[in-house]
């Protein structure tokens, strides 16, 4: 699949999406994909398109298998359940806070439960659907990949590890280089 990329700097200081984003989709957001006259908002959506324009692929396990329903909840968990707390915490540092406040407790519960439940799975299989990479390994990256940044992996040394295996990863690099 053809593609190119067109790069929107977020505000330094506020971190937010530039109006030349909205200019993209009506919801001011990224990651956008524009093809055959169709406009996806939202990285799931975009990642089972782009798995459905290939003939054949390898990045999701065959339907009705045990690693497709695997690959299925964890897609979902990645922007379901993982990206509130990580964003939040990302977003939490930006502030001055001291941890009485209820948001500070409820997040630092969904962290921990979250990622002990994500460090617990790792601990069991290499990759998130069982021993072979899927899409899943990309939604799940992007919010682990935030975690790591705000120090939210500490302690965790089984999702460390899957972290290491998968930044040593050709494509993961040249996917970062791209920005």
């Amino acid at each position: 699949m053809q593609y190119e990329v067109e790069h929107h700097q977020r505000d330094e200081q506020t971190r937010l999406a530039p109006a030349s984003l909205g200019q993209v989709h009506p919801l001011n957001k990224a990651p956008v994909i524009e093809h055959n006259g169709l406009k996806i908002c939202e990285s799931g959506a975009i990642v089972e398109y782009i798995l459905d324009q290939a003939k054949q692929s390898h990045l999701r396990p065959e339907k009705g298998t045990q690693a497709y329903y695997q690959y299925l909840e964890w897609c979902h968990f990645a922007e379901g359940s993982l990206a509130l707390p990580v964003i939040t915490s990302l977003l939490m540092q930006m502030e001055r806070r001291d941890g009485s406040q209820a948001m500070d407790g409820y997040i630092a519960k969904e962290l921990n439960l979250d990622l002990s439940f994500i460090d617990a799975t790792l601990s069991k299989q290499r990759y998130f659907a069982g021993e072979q990479f899927s899409a899943a390994e990309i939604m799940m990256t992007v919010s682990l990949d935030i975690a790591l940044s705000v120090n939210l992996i500490e302690n965790r040394p089984h999702i460390s590890r899957y972290l290491a295996d998968i930044h040593g990863r050709s494509a993961y690099q040249k996917a970062r280089a791209y920005g």
